[in-house]
């Protein structure tokens, strides 16, 4: 308590001067119009309902994406990109994400897992750990009672089933079917689903009708039958290939019993098909036909459809031209499609470019992991990302990314829980490649808060720059 005299000394003391203190009145404001008094300010985030990543490496707070929660009033699309150099933390976002995601019990995923080891899938572990056999397509395996997908399955309608069989005919052939070769195809689908009803009909069927079709088909057109039978020939060699070529056993039969398409993880296991062979674009296509008319259905669930190695998808024109149907599609029944990709340019250079670039423009959401500078002012000018961004990419250590979701760009660091860290990093070094040195986790920390601090300081020296995109 203060002494008598030294309030009556500051009573004389206000009196002759005037008051030593002043009181300032508290200032109202947006955080937009703070930004510019004080500039560490941090943007804004994207809401606290959903699935939590990370936190924002500027700010320190929780980073949450939900693509069905912002669908519709941040989003306009639902869809994904993820892009990054092997050993930077995509398959470790990609599992956290999808682990994260099943807690909710409105969701589903589907995975086309097309990397692998030890004779199985990366995504092998989590399965397990969820008790879920993946269905594991494999040529050898098939010839052995293994997993087999029906191109002409009942649960497909005839237009889907007739679609998929121009697809895998257009991969494999690597140009669209003319007119003559479409007419054969077609009327060797429509016989065989009118004549064979008894069971479901297969590849072999179509093939065999090709090779000898009925003299109905060529009376039609008012055509000669030797005609209808070379225009089918093309054809029928290609199909011959899943039938009696380097891809039998796994599509040409009835689909095999127990897939179970209502369990909340389905995995693809691709790791045993070589992906730089024409079997992964086919591969691709069927199970994307296959889905789209066995998976999704109209039953308010919300459909995740994460697909590693995507540049097999996009980079094939037609196959590219079906995933695009099926992203129209599925974001009116609740679908996000997740496409991984190591580097843009090995799709927007590629034989689709036209394709990449409309499934590009439907992932409203883009990840970016470090990549070398060249390929981040690349990838900055397709995505038209800030300037500071771009340049701040070549320097993002493991587990730190550029996120853009929908303009709102942030720099974010995705953060594993103990639990998940066994299901994620595996003897894969960042489950995506070996490397020759390991780091430990207190290097690994020191080296992501090196990178932070940089990063922080890069974009406080270039702030005014921030609304500018890449020339």
């Amino acid at each position: 308590m203060r002494d008598p005299m030294s309030i009556l000394t500051d009573a004389f003391t206000s009196f002759l001067f005037g008051k030593v203190e002043t009181t300032r009145l508290p200032v109202r404001t947006s955080t937009g119009q703070a930004q510019a008094v004080y500039l560490p300010t941090a943007a804004p985030g994207l809401g606290d309902s959903g699935v939590i990543i990370g936190r924002e490496v500027y700010s320190g707070k929780g980073y949450i994406y939900d693509p069905f929660q912002l669908y519709g009033q941040q989003l306009p699309a639902p869809h994904w990109l993820v892009l990054g150099e092997s050993g930077n933390g995509k398959s470790a976002l990609e599992k956290t994400y999808v682990l994260r995601q099943l807690r909710f019990r409105d969701r589903q995923v589907v995975v086309l897992d097309a990397q692998g080891e030890d004779g199985v899938g990366e995504w092998n572990l989590i399965a397990q750990e969820l008790g879920i056999t993946p269905i594991r397509l494999d040529p050898t395996a098939a010839l052995d009672h293994g997993i087999r997908l029906n191109p002409l399955d009942p649960s497909i309608t005839t237009t889907g089933q007739l679609a998929l069989l121009r697809t895998i005919i257009e991969v494999a052939m690597g140009h669209g079917l003319d007119e003559r070769s479409g007419f054969a195809l077609k009327v060797a689908h429509a016989y065989v689903n009118e004549t064979i009803v008894e069971r479901q009909p297969v590849l072999t069927d179509i093939v065999e009708q090709l090779r000898h079709p009925e003299p109905e088909s060529a009376e039609a057109m008012n055509v000669d039958i030797d005609d209808v039978r070379a225009w089918g020939l093309d054809v029928a060699l290609v199909l011959d290939r899943l039938v009696d070529g380097d891809l039998r056993g796994m599509f040409d039969g009835p689909t095999t019993v127990g897939i179970d398409l209502d369990a909340p993880l389905i995995v693809f296991d691709l790791s045993h098909i070589d992906r730089n062979s024409i079997a992964m674009p086919i591969l691709m296509a069927i199970v994307g036909v296959w889905l789209e008319h066995t998976w999704i259905r109209p039953d308010r669930k919300k459909r995740i459809f994460l697909v590693e190695e995507a540049w097999h998808i996009i980079n094939s024109p037609f196959v590219a031209q079906l995933f695009q149907r099926l992203l129209k599609f599925g974001r009116r029944l609740g679908l996000s499609f997740v496409a991984v990709v190591h580097h843009l340019s090995d799709v927007v250079d590629g034989a689709a470019a036209k394709e990449a670039a409309a499934i590009l423009k439907m992932a409203s959401t883009r990840t970016i992991y470090a990549q070398k500078a060249d390929e981040a002012r690349a990838t900055g000018r397709v995505l038209g990302l800030p300037r500071w961004a771009v340049e701040i990419i070549p320097s993002l250590t493991p587990g730190i990314a550029v996120w853009d979701v929908n303009g709102n760009v942030q720099v974010v660091k995705h953060l594993v829980t103990e639990t998940e860290r066994p299901l994620v990093f595996t003897d894969r070094a960042m489950t995506e490649s070996s490397t020759d040195t390991e780091l430990t986790d207190d290097a690994l920390r020191a080296a992501e808060l090196e990178a932070e601090e940089r990063a922080a300081a890069f974009v406080e020296q270039h702030l005014g720059d921030s609304e500018s995109t890449v020339a």
